[in-house]
C-alpha cells in the first residue's frame, strides 16, 4: 500500500510541475507583451500633486493648472523672458512672440544639434529652413523609420484621446528638415529625440484651439511651402537633473518678418501624473 502511495505522489508532483511551468511561461509571455507598453512602471511610485487639476485622459488639451505645473523656477530662469503668458489653448507665449533669432542668413539650409549632456539629454537644436529642406515622402520611403527609446522612456498605455502617454518627440521635425543632406531625421537620432507626451508632440495640425508642437510646426510648414525661409530653434528645457523635459521652447522667424514664434510647449498629458525625474507615469 505504501508503495502505491509513493507512486501516486510522484504523479501529483509531475502534474504540479507541469502546471507551474505552463503558468510561468504564460506570465513570461504576458510580461514580454506588456513591457513595450509599460516599462518598469509597476516598480515606481508616482505622486499626484493635489494642487494640480490634471483633467481626464479624454480631454482635448491640458488644463491651465496642469500646463503651468511644469513652469518651474528652473525653467523660467532658462527662458529669461520678460513675459510668459498662457494662450488659453495649451501653450505659453513668450515675450509676445518676439525672438532674438537672426533670420538674415545666406547659407544653404542646415541643422545643428547640441551634444547630449552626461545624462544623455538632448540640448538646443538650430536650423535654417527653406522649401528645399521640406520632406514630403514618408519615413519608410526615405529610410528614416529607425527608432530608439530616449532617456526617461517609460511608456504607459492610457487609452484616452491618445492611446499611449509618450511619443518619440523630435526637436527638428522630419517634415521640416528631412530633405537636408547629412541630417539624420529618423527617430533614432539621440541628439534630436526626447521623451515627449503625445499631447505635446501631436497637437494639433491647423487647430488653433489645441496648440501643441505640431500646431506651431504647421505654421512653419506653411511658410516654407510659400517659399519663405525660416530660422528655427527648439530647446528642450529640464528641471534640475530630470530625464524628461518640462517644456519645449520653440522659436521661429522668417526672413521677411511675417512669421514670428516664441512659445513654450508644456510636456504634459491630460489626466496623467508624470515623474519627470524618471519618466514614470500614472493615470489619475
Amino acid at each position: 500500500m505504501s508503495r502505491k502511495k509513493r507512486i501516486n505522489y510522484k504523479k501529483w508532483y509531475g502534474l504540479l510541475a507541469a502546471v507551474v511551468v505552463a503558468t510561468g511561461g504564460y506570465l513570461e509571455n504576458q510580461h514580454q507583451k506588456d513591457s513595450s507598453i509599460n516599462d518598469n512602471y509597476a516598480t515606481e511610485t508616482v505622486k499626484t500633486d493635489e494642487k494640480v487639476e490634471y483633467g481626464s485622459v479624454n480631454d482635448q488639451k491640458p488644463t491651465e493648472s496642469l500646463a503651468t505645473s511644469v513652469l518651474t523656477d528652473d525653467v523660467k530662469n532658462q527662458v529669461r523672458a520678460q513675459t510668459i503668458k498662457y494662450n488659453g489653448t495649451g501653450a505659453f507665449v513668450v515675450d509676445q512672440n518676439k525672438t532674438n533669432l537672426n533670420a538674415n542668413v545666406s547659407s544653404a539650409p542646415y541643422v545643428q544639434l547640441a551634444r547630449q549632456d552626461q545624462q544623455g539629454r538632448p540640448g538646443a537644436a538650430n536650423a535654417w529652413l527653406s522649401r528645399s529642406s521640406r520632406q514630403y515622402r514618408n519615413r519608410q520611403e526615405t529610410g528614416n523609420n529607425r527608432t530608439i527609446n530616449p532617456v526617461g522612456w517609460q511608456q504607459l498605455r492610457i487609452n484616452g484621446k491618445s492611446q499611449v502617454l509618450y511619443n518619440r518627440g523630435h526637436s527638428i521635425g522630419y517634415a521640416l528638415a528631412g530633405n537636408i543632406n547629412g541630417f539624420d531625421a529618423s527617430e533614432a537620432n539621440p541628439q534630436n529625440i526626447t521623451t515627449q507626451t503625445a499631447w505635446a508632440n501631436q497637437s494639433s495640425n491647423g487647430n488653433d484651439q489645441n496648440t501643441g508642437q505640431n500646431y506651431y510646426e504647421s505654421l512653419v510648414r506653411k511658410a516654407l511651402d510659400s517659399n519663405k525661409k525660416v530660422r528655427y530653434r527648439v530647446t528642450p528645457l529640464y528641471t534640475g537633473n530630470n530625464l524628461v523635459p518640462s517644456v519645449n521652447h520653440i522659436e521661429a522667424k522668417s526672413s521677411d518678418g511675417t512669421l514670428k514664434i516664441n512659445v513654450l510647449i508644456p510636456n504634459v498629458q491630460p489626466g496623467v501624473t508624470i515623474n519627470y525625474q524618471t519618466g514614470a507615469g500614472k493615470i489619475n
